[in-house]
């Protein structure tokens, strides 16, 4: 009997669907594991506890990292990124811009949150991401401990998912919205000045009818592989208008002369740091 439901958590080879009010433990079909969760797939049920997935449905949205050895999955169907930032541990920028480089690419709207407001750290944290604010990122601060009311209305109506470094309060914030989820929270590791991987595999939680939220593991890393060098200009805001005024058609905006994209930034227009990061990108993309 063949039914569909909803990928709730996914482990790897193993994934829990929700169809109707009950939960499935699930194989795949084969070796295929390239689902993720928020994929809505079809079953074929086995027992009251077990089924096989068969397929997935249409996807509205999928965000994953790629590196040169292999794809991670991230979550599927969502239609907003909430890219969990903190003061403390150490956040890493870059990191960052690829998480926003990503949610550009596959056109689901990124949101900027700065956890732990009240540390004395987050002030120079919130002069830091001032300039993505001018971006036109929406950029929200909370205490997932004391007040998360700046983040209720970006998650209502909305299929969410989570994303940041570990030991930026993640599962924290999961814990605030939705109790009931139980979400594990570790505690940060002052001499590694990194949080502990608490979350390790993606989980999808209901805060209501219409809202939904998906909790991701934490990220060092993101990988952006699966982009082409020529797109990823596109990709910032801030350089789309300069996109076909350079003197070259095929402009990688590295050495190249009259650039448009450098002229910029020499005039104050583009941060150096961000046309540095595309260049960069370029050429670990161009080299691969």
């Amino acid at each position: 009997m063949k039914q569909q439901g909803q990928i709730i958590r996914s482990y790897g080879r193993r994934f829990i669907v929700e169809c109707d009010g009950q939960q499935y433990d699930c194989t795949t079909r084969g070796k295929r594991v390239d689902y993720a969760c928020g994929d809505h797939v079809e079953l074929s049920i086995i027992n009251g506890e077990q089924a096989v997935i068969e397929k997935a449905c249409e996807r509205k949205s999928l965000l994953y990292r790629q590196d040169d050895w292999r794809t991670k999955l991230i979550a599927a169907n969502v239609t907003r990124i909430v890219f969990v930032t903190a003061a403390v541990p150490s956040p890493n920028e870059e990191l960052l811009n690829r998480c926003l480089l990503a949610a550009e690419a596959a056109d689901i709207e990124p949101i900027i949150l700065v956890n732990k407001c009240d540390l004395p750290e987050t002030a120079d944290w919130l002069a830091k991401l001032q300039p993505y604010r001018e971006l036109g990122y929406t950029l929200v601060t909370v205490s997932a401990l004391h007040d998360i009311n700046e983040l209720l209305p970006l998650v209502k109506g909305q299929t969410s998912v989570f994303v940041g470094q570990s030991g930026m309060g993640k599962s924290t914030l999961t814990n605030a919205l939705l109790p009931a989820a139980e979400a594990r929270v570790g505690d940060i590791s002052i001499a590694l000045d990194a949080g502990r991987h608490t979350t390790t595999h993606a989980a999808l939680y209901h805060l209501d009818e219409d809202s939904h939220l998906i909790d991701s593991p934490g990220l060092q890393e993101f990988g952006l592989s699966h982009l082409a060098a020529t797109e990823l200009a596109g990709l910032f805001p801030e350089m789309r208008p300069y996109i076909g005024h350079c003197r070259f058609h095929n402009c990688t905006h590295r050495a190249e002369p009259n650039c448009a994209i450098k002229g910029a930034c020499d005039e104050g227009r583009i941060r150096p740091a961000r046309l540095a990061l595309l260049q960069k990108l370029t050429n670990q993309l161009v080299n691969a």
